[in-house]
């Protein structure tokens, strides 16, 4: 390959990757006082992969991995806040983003750092 092919190949790459991890602004991010202040009035979604969630979550999370979360987004209603957390935070924009667009879901929020940074009561 030429020298400026491998060049925009490099660009567009790192275009594509900061496209797909930038946080949309319909995405609130909480932090763990914030989101333990509301995540009981809310739709708490666990989007880590079941092996993650069967080590330790918050309590009454359901979970739904991301993964997963195109063929069960039914599941999700609409018309009520959603809470989302994976482990560091980085899956849920992908989530909402899905959420948004296939579920007309309004008001979605996650825990900033993730189950990493959660210091409330957890279910083993």
């Amino acid at each position: 390959m030429t020298p400026w092919v491998l060049a925009i190949v490099t660009v567009l790459l790192v275009a594509f990757i900061v496209i797909r991890a930038k946080k949309p602004k319909y995405l609130k991010s909480l932090s763990t006082e914030e989101f333990k202040q509301d995540y009981r009035k809310a739709q708490l979604v666990d989007i880590r992969e079941e092996k993650e969630f069967k080590t330790g979550h918050i309590l009454g999370a359901r979970n739904i991995p991301l993964s997963q979360l195109r063929q069960r987004q039914a599941e999700i209603r609409p018309d009520k806040p959603v809470y989302l957390y994976c482990q560091s935070g980085a899956r849920c924009s992908q989530a909402a983003k899905l959420l948004r667009k296939k579920r007309n879901v309004e008001e979605i929020a996650h825990l900033k750092g993730g189950f990493r940074k959660w210091t409330g009561k957890i279910k083993k």
